[in-house]
């Protein structure tokens, strides 16, 4: 007796056929192969689209503008691929971040969308890992939360993986750090903790639980408030630092500072036709006049 066809066995093949993606193909990579299809923008088209968005509230505009940059989201979501979290989560939180900038960007100031978006990607990302690291926040304070984004990557810069640690390898990390050996091993134990139930009771002869131990410490919401004014206020700084900037002093900043894949002195030279020299120069005398603005807004190098 012959078997009758499974037609949809067929229609499955047809559709990964022209989906030209093999079935066992990750969500990660298929996104992946789906905004590879969107064109990188020229300064020009970006500009274009960034005044009508922002003139004509044109929409296509914004969202021609957010595609074009989501490769760029997925690189800086790579940098935190090792918090033990689902890569396309933090990469949907960096879009998140990415929109948002689109939103705020002000074309006339002279510099390209992913110089600015590049913070509100970050804050995005960092502000999910932060939410979902723990039930418990790591950290409370802004120096705290740089210590817990620093503290993994210095040690598996220095070799200590994520074992225990001696009171040597504290010392190291502390003036690796800068910070004191308590802040490190307080950070190192919140890091490596897993998180329990405050109902839970405490083991022995006691009807105490944790929350009876948990000290009545509110989250402080000045801190919170101030870290976003501050970015606000450093953004700000940066717009009008690079406003002040010549046409070719502004190409080397935003190319050699203000970017992930920084050009060479000598690519530079190229493309100007002047000496390697003459581009350091250029950039020294760049960096001075934005330092100049910054500070006459008081905005510090640390900020």
């Amino acid at each position: 007796m012959s078997k009758k066809p499974d037609k949809n066995k067929k229609t499955k093949e047809k559709k990964r056929e022209g989906n030209l993606l093999p079935a066992h193909t990750t969500s990660l990579q298929r996104y992946m192969t789906e905004i590879s299809n969107y064109p990188v923008l020229s300064r020009e088209e970006e500009y274009e689209l960034a005044m009508k968005y922002k003139k004509d509230g044109d929409l296509d505009a914004a969202r021609k503008l957010v595609s074009s940059n989501l490769k760029f989201v997925v690189k800086v979501a790579n940098e935190y691929k090792n918090y033990g979290l689902n890569t396309m989560d933090i990469i949907q939180e960096g879009n998140i971040g990415l929109m948002h900038a689109v939103k705020g960007f002000d074309p006339e100031k002279g510099y390209r969308i992913i110089s600015y978006a590049v913070w509100w990607i970050r804050a995005y990302i960092q502000n999910y890992i932060i939410k979902s690291w723990s039930l418990v926040k790591v950290g409370t304070t802004q120096a705290q939360r740089k210590l817990f984004y620093k503290l993994r990557s210095t040690k598996n810069q220095l070799e200590l993986g994520d074992g225990n640690l001696s009171s040597e390898d504290y010392k190291e990390l502390a003036d690796k750090l800068n910070v004191s050996n308590e802040a490190v091993i307080e950070m190192d134990k919140r890091m490596g903790g897993k998180d329990f139930s405050l109902d839970a009771e405490i083991k022995g002869d006691t009807d105490l639980s944790h929350m009876d131990f948990l000290a009545d410490d509110d989250v402080n919401q000045e801190d919170l408030i101030t870290k976003v004014e501050e970015d606000k206020r450093v953004k700000s700084g940066m717009g009008a630092a690079l406003k002040v900037l010549k046409d070719r002093e502004r190409f080397i900043i935003e190319n050699r500072i203000l970017t992930d894949k920084p050009l060479t002195l000598e690519e530079l030279g190229e493309k100007y036709n002047i000496s390697r020299e003459r581009v350091r120069q250029i950039e020294t005398a760049a960096l001075k006049k934005m330092k100049t603005v910054l500070k006459e807004k008081g905005i510090s190098k640390n900020s």
